[in-house]
């Protein structure tokens, strides 16, 4: 298609895209005359089929429900005679009961009947299919016949022969014959458009009888046939003129919205004839997402106004963005046309002013033709907006006016060393605790396992007799003495249910199983990849280094195992990083860049010394080289949507000046270049260089055209990329659209996210990324933002809960939490009230009911700021205050102490939490141990410590202190300490009921006296927000219980019926509480009438409290 130059002349121009050209059902009468294969082996395979069949054929022809013609025909046939219309009868009867499975699902019939009677033959015999029925009903595995008789219109049409491959094999056939068997097979098919569906399909045969078209198109048997009808798709591909087209009586149906019958559509009708068909089949019933995207390819291709019209129309579905700006690419003079004369309609002005901006060459020449309504939008989108002045090249550092991808480059030629020998590392190291933790008891999921005869699994297993997941089993139960010897034979083909066993087979036989954990984890390397992570072998380290470059999850895995093992993987990568080129080596060389970013190059090169001082020497030559030349193998293409034209200009840091259009084009090709945890050396320089909040905005707003093009995969880095310019603008802007993507399919997307605040990393950044692990309505994300919130809490030595103290941010609060604002002639002050809502007093001390717009009288720059900044603490706060509250009534129940200096400094003394810590009342405990007596305190305003007759506590520095529980305290003095004081509580804690157990329920493990209770859906539901979890979906998708976990891994755990459905909660609105104890998971009383794990004697007395005041509200 024509798209050179500025100007409109090429943009009516149609060619056929060169990914259309093998999937157009081919034409006689236009070229390519494609070349087609026939398989010389299908006369042999038909009559197999027929052979093996023939016994069931023959009783089917003799059944009474057979047409006799029909029998009769099918017996001409057989019996050697060239009939097509006995071979179509013996061909679907055939195929009805032998089925095309030994034959790879594919019919042999049609180059079969070539071969044995001609061409001629075999279009008739394909003529012919449409006009009989097998008639059997199916039940099951049984099938009875009827037998084989004449269509009729209410019956099903289709089969073998109605297949897209068939038929098209059969057409491409007839469209490369010579002329005189062509014209033998037109006057074979003219006596075979006996029903309407054998018209339809000898049009498609021969779409050059453009009469026979027509005819068809004018049939109204054919118009009355359903949307859904098997053969319709035939009728588009027949079509060869734009007169046949009619979208009222023949619109496309969800069977006729394949791209190869879109084109051949194309082909035949031509572009504009096509358009009313596609744009009518953008507004029809039951359009999937794929078929959408299809159809808005294709009339992206199209040269026809109809067709970018058809798109301008529907701007505000998410699909057309894509298709709307490959077809502006395309043909840039349409668009700008047709833009500017629908730019009052919603959605259409943002597109035409990207337009403009990234073709003014087009303007001198469009714009005086156009009407002067067009003339007039286009006008008013030029030059709009104050520019920053450009920054002069010669002012700005080579890296970002000839980048090294856009320069000729001399390349070093690497070192190679042949035949460098694997160093045989073969090793385990555990972290503390980790293979205890791994090692995890299974057998309730194999409670049957208890029975297995061992000794003859385990030569079944020798054998290779065992099915894939009885050997699971018999890896984790099995006696160790009778599976250790056979651990080399293990050789996992599927890994179903790894993720779970994987590491519990690891922790079990550690370096026994090693080779085995390497193929489960090729097997899976998302789900199976971490069991390596204790492992360090050659092989190990090679196949991290290939995820390292290749893979996106599994490259975490792999970033996660060399922070592990650091430079002992180094003697490991060198074999590959030294031979020969490839991919191999590109990967062992980016592994050791990683690690001597994290270790220092001199610690690689003095690793890799054990393959010799040569190795050593090439290896410090690598890592010495310029890491602005390590570029990918190949250059990313950034799509036009990336236009940096199309983004807020990127401003130096005075300001004053920005990077033209070419060179912020160099920074996208940089960010385009950079990976998760492997970001290209100049974005470093980038970030030097610009505005931060500059960068960031440009960052977010190339974040948002990709959302506009609707986020295609290929381009995911526009979201990794705003870990590398984001700021906490860009937080606050991504976490809502985090927490709302898995509603919408988004679920890996949102884990995206989650990385891209751990990367942003800043205190705003952490604290909404803590949020979202504490409370999201979405399962699966809630999880994987724990886990990255311990993964950066064990980055910095520190529990989740110590990472948690440390994420709240000061909001720029002065040391008593308190922040002036200035307007200049007046001053206000921020306060916080027990929920931590802002408020602002005068410089008289009222309390204002909102802070003032700044006025004529107030300082111009000042008042402003100061306006922006509480607008903006109001919004940060907003965030924290729910999770700090939450956070701190968690802690109280689960008991948590903090060291007297990490209270003071974390707790007491944070600007923000001060004003929560303040309003509680709080135990001391002297030393570590349990013993002795606590003290109780609070934290009075002037940050003094006072027992409560008001006297100076001072803890010692050896103390910790915790959030008392009621069970704690003699309260009613405490209250009214609270009361005179006028002091008012974030949570409940002093009049929180307290609940206590009886002597019969301590002793016992299960609380009977709550089973068997009925519960409405929503109270159950009600729990989450109380630290209780719903179960996992079971069959039907029911979750049979919710637990609540306590210390020491134990759980209390409700088994439900009928239990909550997924998604339609209500659907059993009432629920009975059928067991109600303790148990070692979640899920045991739902799998078996097991007893109980324990008894409550030993459970806290808090914890006890808050589990009966949750039983007692949930039954009241």
């Amino acid at each position: 298609m024509g798209t050179t130059g500025p100007g409109t002349a090429d943009e009516n121009t149609w060619e056929t895209p060169a990914a259309w050209r093998g999937l157009i059902h081919p034409r006689r009468d236009r070229p390519p005359r494609p070349a087609v294969r026939t398989d010389d082996a299908a006369l042999r395979k038909a009559r197999t089929l027929l052979d093996a069949a023939r016994g069931r054929v023959e009783e089917i022809l003799a059944l009474p429900g057979t047409t006799p013609a029909l029998a009769e025909h099918a017996r001409a046939y057989l019996g050697g005679a060239p009939d097509p219309l006995g071979a179509a009868v013996a061909a679907d009867v055939a195929v009805s009961e032998g089925g095309l499975v030994e034959l790879g699902g594919k019919a042999p019939f049609l180059d079969a009947w070539t071969a044995e009677h001609g061409l001629p033959f075999a279009a008739s015999a394909y003529a012919e299919q449409p006009a009989i029925t097998v008639d059997y009903v199916q039940a099951g595995m049984e099938r009875t016949w009827s037998g084989v008789r004449d269509w009729k219109p209410s019956d099903y049409t289709g089969g073998w022969w109605a297949r897209e491959g068939e038929a098209r094999h059969l057409r491409t056939l007839l469209t490369v014959a010579d002329d005189g068997v062509y014209a033998e097979a037109v006057e074979s098919l003219a006596a075979r458009r006996r029903t309407p569906p054998q018209r339809l399909v000898v049009s498609y045969l021969l779409p050059t009888r453009r009469d026979w078209v027509d005819e068809v198109c004018a049939d109204p048997a054919i118009t009355a046939m359903p949307v859904h009808f098997d053969l319709r798709w035939m009728l588009f591909c027949s079509l060869g003129d734009p007169h046949q087209v009619d979208a009222d009586r023949f619109p496309l149906g969800y069977r006729d919205r394949a791209l190869s019958t879109l084109a051949t559509l194309v082909d035949g009708a031509g572009p504009a004839g096509a358009v009313p068909l596609l744009a009518g089949a953008l507004d029809g019933e039951y359009l999937g997402t794929d078929a959408k995207r299809t159809i808005l390819g294709v009339l992206a291709e199209l040269p026809a106004d109809g067709a970018f019209q058809a798109l301008v129309d529907r701007l505000g579905d998410r699909h057309v963005p894509p298709a709307l700006q490959a077809a502006a690419d395309s043909f840039p003079g349409r668009a700008m046309r047709l833009l500017a004369a629908s730019a009052g309609r919603p959605g259409v002005e943002p597109v035409l002013r990207q337009h403009v901006l990234t073709h003014p060459e087009l303007l001198e020449e469009i714009l005086p033709e156009l009407p002067a309504e067009s003339r007039a939008a286009i006008e008013g989108l030029r030059d709009t907006g104050a520019r920053v002045p450009e920054a002069a090249p010669e002012a700005l550092p080579p890296l970002l006016t000839a980048p090294p991808w856009t320069r000729p480059r001399t390349k070093a030629k690497p070192v190679v060393i042949k035949d460098l020998p694997s160093p045989g590392i073969r090793s385990i190291a555990w972290e503390p605790g980790e293979r205890d933790a791994w090692d995890v008891d299974l057998h309730h999921r194999w409670r049957w396992a208890k029975r297995m005869d061992w000794h003859v699994q385990s030569a079944k297993f020798r054998k290779g007799e065992l099915p894939a997941y009885q050997k699971t089993v018999f890896l984790v139960e099995a006696p160790e003495e009778l599976v250790r010897p056979l651990l080399a034979g293990w050789e996992p083909t599927e890994a179903w249910g790894m993720e779970e066993v994987g590491p519990v087979i690891v922790a079990r036989f550690e370096l026994d199983v090693l080779d085995g954990a390497v193929r489960l984890a090729r097997l899976d390397p998302t789900h199976c990849g971490g069991i390596l992570l204790p492992y360090l072998s050659d092989d190990v380290a090679r196949l991290m280094a290939d995820w390292l470059a290749r893979l996106k999850q599994a490259g975490k895995t792999a970033r996660a195992w060399f922070g592990r093992h650091g430079l002992a993987a180094v003697p490991a990568l060198l074999p590959d990083a030294l031979g020969k080129a490839g991919a191999a080596r590109r990967a062992a060389e980016a592994a050791l860049r990683l690690i001597a970013e994290r270790h220092g190059a001199e610690g690689v090169v003095a690793a890799a010394r054990v393959h010799g001082d040569r190795a050593a020497a090439a290896v410090e030559a690598l890592l010495s080289a310029d890491p602005l030349d390590v570029l990918p193998a190949k250059t990313p293409a950034v799509g036009g949507w990336a236009d940096a034209r199309l983004l807020p200009q990127l401003l130096l840091r005075d300001r004053a000046h920005a990077l033209p259009a070419a060179v912020a084009q160099h920074v996208v090709t940089m960010l385009a270049m950079s990976k998760p945890g492997a970001e290209y050396a100049g974005v470093g320089a980038v970030r030097e260089l610009c505005d931060p909040e500059s960068l960031a905005g440009f960052g977010w707003a190339l974040f948002r055209a990709w959302e506009a093009q609707g986020a295609p995969s290929k381009n995911a880095w526009a979201l990794t990329q705003l870990g590398l310019t984001g700021d906490d603008g860009t937080v606050r802007e991504l976490t809502p659209l985090i927490r709302a993507w898995p509603g919408g399919g988004g679920h890996a997307k949102a884990v995206t996210g989650l990385d891209v605040l751990a990367a942003i990393g800043t205190d705003v950044a952490l604290m909404h990324l803590h949020g979202i692990a504490q409370r999201v309505k979405f399962k699966g994300l809630k999880g994987k933002a724990q886990e990255k919130i311990e993964e950066v809490a064990a980055g910095l030595g520190l529990t989740s809960e110590q990472l948690a103290d440390r994420l709240v941010p000061d909001f720029g609060l002065d040391a008593d939490g308190g922040m002036v604002l200035d307007y200049g002639p007046r001053r206000f002050t921020v306060g916080f009230d027990e929920q931590l809502k802002p408020f602002v007093t005068d410089e008289d001390g009222k309390r204002r009911k909102a802070l003032p717009k700044p006025g004529a009288k107030d300082d111009p720059d000042l008042a402003p700021a100061a306006y922006k900044a509480f607008s903006t603490l109001k919004k940060d706060v907003r965030t924290a205050a729910a999770d700090q509250i939450r956070r701190l009534e968690a802690c109280m129940v689960a008991r948590r102490r903090w060291p007297v200096g990490e209270f003071t400094e974390l707790l007491a003394g944070h600007p923000l939490v001060r004003h929560i810590v303040r309003r509680l009342v709080w135990l001391a405990f002297d030393g570590e141990g349990d013993g002795g007596e606590a003290t109780a305190f609070r934290v009075a305003e002037d940050g003094t410590f006072a027992d409560v007759d008001d006297d100076v506590l001072t803890l010692a520095d050896s103390a910790s202190a915790g959030i008392a529980h009621p069970v704690d305290l003699d309260v009613e003095p405490w209250a009214e300490v609270f009361a005179d004081y006028e002091i008012l509580q974030p949570f409940p804690q002093l009049g929180r009921p307290v609940h206590r157990l009886t002597g019969e329920q301590r002793a016992a493990g299960r609380l009977a006296e709550f089973e068997g209770r009925t519960v409405p859906f929503g109270k159950l539901l009600g729990l989450t927000s109380r630290g209780w979890q719903r179960g996992e979906p079971q069959d039907a998708g029911v979750e049979c219980w919710i637990s609540r976990r306590l210390p020491g891994g134990r759980y209390l755990t409700m088994a439900l019926d009928p239990g909550i459905a997924v998604g339609i909660p209500d659907e059993f609105p009432d629920q009975t509480l059928v067991t109600v104890g303790l148990a070692a998971r979640p899920e045991q009383f739902w799998i078996s009438t097991e007893h109980p794990t324990g008894t409550f004697a030993d459970l806290d007395p808090a914890i006890a409290s808050e589990i009966l005041a949750d039983l007692a509200t949930l039954t009241s």
